[in-house]
């Protein structure tokens, strides 16, 4: 590891709002050592901000993209230099720090990176997408605020049929979160070994629970969950049903497990339900009361001959 990619990760463990995604040692777990690489500006020999970037090469062309199961990315700053009069001059350097040749440049960017415009001189375009979020308040108002027919029909209907589990049994996760995608004969989005990986290293740092609802009767899997958090935010990384069972309800209530399991035995600020711009998943989070938030995805591509080769990478 070279001296900036260790003061990154430095960094990354005493930056007071990190998203987890950022982290060094969890860029090392999605896209595998010497992958992903980071520009750092500094400021009295301290660094302020820092940019990591998922580097992935096809034929003649290099670009940077986002890795599997990284939510954000983009610039992080320190927060006190979020301000315009201090924060232009950081990002216009943090950018002069990218690789040079790209083909192209797309990333979703972290909550804190609201100031895209040094991006935009540059030629860069934006599209502003949305996450739901949960403030995790007390567990009386989460309940009052979910939607009358999750609180008073859904919720207690699957409760009533299946019990909530949480554990360690990974195999068991990845086969029925992959249930829907072998129905539809496609391939599993997340490969078991990247999952693996993944899970060791938060594992090893008490950052995520495997959740499992499972019938009373029967014992057979409706539903699973996966939730990875940092020191403020519990984040509904993965989940999945079996196709057959989706009718009980598990998966709804494997979500308002996993909200409970933040607030009460995490004790954090926030769950990010990251994403999902899809109508029908959109209005089941605006169910359990979450709110919409903002985050941009910035994107650039440097060449004609790029945008007809983008075919071949799919």
């Amino acid at each position: 590891m070279n001296d900036d990619l260790g003061d990154y990760g430095r960094f990354c463990a005493e930056a007071p709002d990190m998203p987890i995604f950022m982290c060094d040692w969890y860029l090392d777990a999605v896209c595998g050592e010497g992958a992903w690489d980071a520009v750092l500006v500094r400021k009295a020999g301290s660094v302020v901000g820092v940019f990591p970037y998922f580097l992935k090469k096809k034929f003649l062309w290099r670009y940077v993209a986002m890795p599997p199961l990284c939510r954000m990315m983009g610039p992080y700053l320190l927060p006190e230099y979020r301000m315009p009069r201090k924060e232009m001059s950081l990002l216009q350097e943090l950018l002069d720090g990218l690789p040079k040749g790209l083909a192209a440049f797309e990333q979703d960017f972290n909550y804190t990176a609201t100031n895209w415009l040094p991006f935009y001189w540059r030629g860069y375009s934006q599209t502003t997408r949305y996450s739901y979020t949960l403030p995790l308040t007390d567990l009386k108002t989460l309940r009052a605020n979910l939607a009358p027919d999750y609180r008073n029909n859904k919720l207690p209907k699957a409760a009533a049929r299946v019990r909530v589990r949480t554990g360690d049994d990974l195999e068991l996760f990845f086969r029925i979160h992959n249930r829907s995608f072998q129905r539809q004969g496609l391939d599993a989005p997340v490969p078991l070994e990247l999952l693996r990986r993944l899970d060791k290293v938060l594992a090893e740092r008490n950052a995520r629970a495997i959740f499992c609802a499972a019938d009373q009767k029967t014992g057979v899997v409706h539903s699973v969950a996966y939730l990875a958090w940092d020191r403020h935010t519990a984040y509904y990384l993965l989940a999945g049903d079996e196709p057959d069972l989706r009718s009980s309800g598990a998966g709804i209530l494997l979500a308002w497990e996993a909200i409970r399991y933040a607030r009460e035995t995490l004790n954090l600020k926030t769950f990010d339900f990251v994403g999902s711009m899809l109508k029908p998943i959109e209005r089941v989070r605006r169910q359990f009361g979450a709110e919409p938030r903002p985050y941009f995805r910035v994107h650039k591509e440097w060449s004609l001959a790029w945008k007809l080769g983008k075919m071949l990478l799919r």
